[in-house]
């Protein structure tokens, strides 16, 4: 059971203050619970270890080379590959951070997925959680395991050290009208300046200029009144597949300018080996029974379990099947897509009947927890939690 604990105080002008207006707007006016998960210690340190076990897992559980099989495997678009593979093979295209979603059992924390490519909640876990504690005046006395914003700088600082031959330049670009990916972007440009990028921008992605001809071959960027600006680094918070699927003139002109090293892109297309959910089918044959995973298959599995697209985001056309029949099911806009099959797991629940899902980011190492609540499947739109650590 869920131990909750309340937190007093009104958190929007403190929201407000810092800019995420998006997170107390009237379609998510009850986003940001009033109270907090009481989380011991020790079960945070167990979350976190388990990130860093995943990740290892995962870097470990890719061939050297990566096979066509894999890919194929993965549903990874074929106009991807030649990115996936020149980003998999130099250090220098930097993996920046990802976040798991991890369910905690009886029998220890469990994976559900892992969003590498283009994980979001860094607004509410970097800076929303802890302007509840500073609303209900508890920032002082009490903890949270939340270094996220500290572990975003020193992931920006090595990318930018591993690549001291370019321009310290960076452009952020996310999918337009979105002030939720926008405020993403905000927190991770506030991190890449404190790391030492000295142009930083964000922007649309419709408004990122690409040419791969002449002098003005590279990555462009409007940055004032009839100012354009060449970037160097790209921060992407657009997936790689819808990349390929909607712009794959872009992608390819993209691709191009990543292996003449005109420009280097995170997080990187290596990323979307880890974001298809065809891995969790991949690791499961790589580790059977290993204890911080959910068995996972291609195929159906029999009895309980829960059956997710590849490439599906906020929890559409996910669908909870028990003996064949299903109980429920998500709407959405990838039914076409592969799909894979995982034992479900019971979340914990608190009195009101409510589930709780952790998510755990990693950057560069687990560095921070933020939970999701929700009388039904976990979603975008579900509450965010705030933790407190306790004894």
């Amino acid at each position: 059971m869920v131990r909750l604990l309340p937190l007093s105080g009104d958190v929007a002008p403190a929201v407000r203050a810092l800019g995420w207006d998006w997170a107390i707007e009237e379609a998510c006016e009850n986003y940001v619970a009033r109270e907090a998960v009481a989380l011991p210690e020790e079960e945070a340190d167990t979350l976190l270890a388990a990130a860093d076990t995943l990740y290892g897992m995962l870097v470990q559980a890719i061939p050297d080379p990566v096979p066509d099989e894999l890919l194929r495997l993965l549903a990874i678009p074929p106009m991807l590959w030649a990115a996936i593979r020149h980003s998999w093979n130099d250090d220098r295209h930097w993996h920046l951070y990802g976040r798991f979603d991890i369910v905690s059992t009886p029998e220890g924390p469990k994976l559900l997925e892992f969003n590498a490519d283009t994980a979001t909640s860094i607004p509410e876990t970097a800076v929303v959680q802890w302007a509840s504690l500073v609303a209900a005046r508890q920032s002082e006395d009490e903890r949270q395991a939340n270094s996220l914003f500290e572990g975003l700088e020193a992931q920006f600082r090595q990318w930018l050290t591993l690549n001291a031959d370019l321009e310290a330049s960076l452009l952020l670009v996310h999918l337009p009208d979105s002030a939720e990916d926008e405020a993403n972007c905000t927190v991770l440009a506030e991190a890449a300046r404190a790391a030492g990028f000295t142009e930083v921008h964000i922007c649309p992605v419709d408004d990122m200029q690409v040419s791969v001809a002449g002098e003005e071959r590279g990555v462009w960027a409007q940055v004032g009144p009839e100012q354009w600006l060449r970037f160097s680094f790209v921060f992407k918070l657009v997936p790689w597949e819808i990349l390929a699927e909607e712009e794959p003139a872009l992608t390819t002109d993209l691709t191009q300018l990543l292996l003449s090293r005109d420009v280097i892109i995170a997080n990187p297309a290596y990323a979307l080996l880890f974001q298809s959910k065809g891995i969790l089918a991949w690791l499961w044959q790589v580790y059977p029974q290993h204890p911080l995973l959910l068995e996972s298959s291609l195929q159906p599995l029999s009895g309980h379990y829960v059956r997710k697209p590849f490439f599906g985001r906020e929890g559409q056309n996910v669908a909870d099947i028990h003996n064949g029949l299903t109980v429920n099911e998500i709407a959405g806009d990838y039914e076409t897509q592969a799909q894979v099959y995982q034992r479900r797991a019971e979340l914990p629940l608190d009195e009101q009947g409510r589930y709780y899902q952790a998510g755990v980011f990693w950057a560069g190492e687990a560095c921070a927890l933020g939970f999701r609540r929700d009388k039904g499947f976990i979603t975008n739109l579900s509450e965010f939690v705030p933790h407190l650590l306790t004894s």
